[in-house]
């Protein structure tokens, strides 16, 4: 297939309208094609909240027209002379949030040198509403087609279908990696704030990579049965235990933190680690975190971090991962001419626990069809 067989359209969004579902079909120009790109036929893309918040320049000002998607599985249709990964034609593969980095073309970048593409501080080009280093814009996956750089583009392995590998590539390694990297493992108690399309995830990494308890905090017990079927060992209702802070009182090792608001209760979060503990921010509220008030840390040592996504070695590790433990996220899918339907469910916390777009094998008539 040339590269004149087929058109980059998608689900547009053009103002913070678009958030309240009004997304618009249309053809989009791709980033310039360059001989390190591949094309994709998009089958696959998971709806994240990182979309509603670009949707409404909610951290900061869109660039619009935007497509928006960055959890996108498909087939390769176009290879570059000089990809790499061994990518070929016919290829099930992915792209996470991440689309581009220096890759120590600008100059020295330790992140980049070290494997941790998704800490480039030079140039981080997201999968939607990035500039390209050859001046393109990057669009993402509400789409019928994407063009990425080959670097970023990972196959997924053949135990995993589509549907589940979309909703990996970005809320599964955004808390896959964090709970690797600060030690998840036997010996650790592992709290999992918000039981959401991140959250789900996270009870289910904790899990598999053996921690030996995991705890859901959540504000009332509505999803408590979903949580232990999902493994998680004990859930807080916060809102139902009226001591609920000094009952768990040093309970936990490492907290992973996917909740989205300012008006959290954070240094009640912050009592239930134990000495030593390490609390991992992942959620990004538009208006910023509470006060943290400093004698908690102090008279325990306590670490308060955050954590970005996942490099594409960290998406390979984690698929890994999923094949041997057997994770399989909580989705439903959602046919693709229905994505303003489903971003309008996704702000009104419908979904258990993640949403995925699909595309029928007829493509653009089937999406016209529900214009």
């Amino acid at each position: 297939m040339s590269s004149t067989d087929y058109k980059f359209e998608g689900w547009l969004g053009f103002d913070k309208s678009a958030a309240e579902g009004n997304m618009k079909w249309a053809e989009f120009e791709p980033k310039p094609w360059e001989e390190t790109d591949v094309d994709i036929k998009i089958t696959h893309c998971g709806i994240c909240g990182s979309d509603l918040h670009t949707l409404r320049s909610g951290w900061g000002p869109t660039n619009y027209p935007c497509c928006v998607g960055h959890e996108i599985v498909g087939t390769v249709v176009r290879v570059g002379s000089k990809a790499e990964g061994g990518l070929k034609f016919g290829d099930r593969v992915g792209v996470g949030a991440q689309s581009d980095s220096c890759q120590g073309r600008k100059g020295d970048c330790e992140a980049c040198a070290s494997g941790m593409e998704n800490y480039c501080g030079v140039h981080h080009v997201g999968t939607y509403n990035g500039v390209y280093l050859n001046g393109g814009k990057s669009y993402g996956g509400y789409a019928l087609y994407n063009r990425a750089p080959s670097r970023f583009v990972v196959k997924i392995p053949d135990a995993i279908s589509s549907a589940d590998a979309a909703p990996m590539l970005c809320g599964g390694v955004t808390t896959y990696a964090p709970l690797k990297n600060h030690g998840t493992g036997p010996g650790k108690t592992v709290g999992i704030i918000g039981l959401g399309g991140l959250g789900h995830f996270g009870v289910m990494w904790a899990k598999a990579l053996k921690a030996d308890k995991v705890v859901v905090v959540s504000r009332t017990s509505a999803k408590k049965e979903d949580a232990l079927k999902m493994g998680a060992d004990e859930f807080i209702a916060t809102a139902e235990e009226p001591d609920w802070a000094k009952k768990h009182a040093s309970t936990l090792d490492i907290i992973v933190c996917t909740v989205s608001s300012s008006s959290m209760p954070l240094m009640q979060y912050l009592s239930l680690l134990r000495f030593d503990g390490t609390f991992v921010q992942v959620g990004a509220p538009e208006d910023g975190l509470p006060t943290i008030q400093q004698f908690p840390l102090i008279f325990k040592r306590l670490k308060i971090t955050g954590s970005l996504i996942g490099s594409p070695d960290d998406i390979r590790e984690m698929l890994a991962l999923a094949v041997d433990a057997k994770v399989k996220p909580w989705i439903q899918e959602v046919p693709m001419k229905d994505a303003n339907k489903a971003i309008v469910d996704m702000e009104a916390g419908k979904p258990r626990y993640r949403s995925v777009l699909v595309n029928e094998p007829q493509g653009v008539s089937q999406v016209k069809a529900g214009l």
